[in-house]
């Protein structure tokens, strides 16, 4: 997909006011399983007990290639996990896309990056982003240890492609996570998520 494509999807994430996840805020995610890029089943259920970030990517959009070309995400997955948290990066670009990528050239693409999610999900069929409401790469949703959604919407304050503006941004991520490990109610538990537009079957 050639980059002025690409851009004109990302605009598709840029839309007025708070993100509006398919589950409501302070409702439990419902028992969702997904296979992971090496082909095991991973469910929701696994991680009660657990906070769990869901973070939804495309590697063809560049919004998501700053957040990774500047280390900025894997330096939150690789903080999150050293915190117990469980890291699920979903790919539910659907087959046929231009930005489609089978699991073994998502495992190595991610490898590539250095990341470190706790499992990578495959999710072709859409299932797992629209239970969630899915709107964007990047995309995030935030559960308590009950499963219950506490945080949807996106990365930080800055909707860009640019990676100077990382420094100068809130990011909602770090800012949730360390108000949710804390015991404390989210001061953001929703935001307006930008990225590209996923591209569901």
């Amino acid at each position: 997909m050639r980059r002025r494509e690409t851009l004109g999807l990302a605009l598709a994430g840029l839309l007025p006011g708070a993100a509006r996840a398919a589950l409501p805020l302070g409702q439990p995610a419902p028992d969702l399983s997904g296979i992971d890029v090496q082909g095991r089943t991973v469910r929701l259920a696994d991680f009660r007990g657990r906070h769990v970030m869901l973070e939804w990517t495309n590697p063809g959009c560049p919004f998501v290639q700053k957040h990774y070309r500047s280390g900025n995400l894997q330096s939150l997955q690789a903080e999150a996990r050293r915190l117990g948290v469980v890291w699920l990066t979903v790919n539910s670009t659907a087959d046929g896309s231009a930005d489609f990528l089978t699991p073994a050239q998502m495992e190595r693409w991610l490898a590539g990056q250095k990341a470190t999610p706790t499992h990578a999900l495959m999710d072709e069929d859409g299932v797992l982003g629209r239970a969630f409401g899915a709107r964007t790469a990047l995309h995030f949703f935030l559960l308590n240890p009950g499963a219950q959604l506490i945080y949807a919407g996106g990365i930080d304050s800055i909707p860009s492609h640019k990676v100077e503006d990382i420094p100068r941004a809130t990011n909602y991520l770090r800012l949730g996570l360390a108000e949710a490990l804390a015991g404390k109610p989210l001061s953001v538990p929703s935001s307006r998520p930008y990225g590209c537009a996923i591209t569901y079957r």
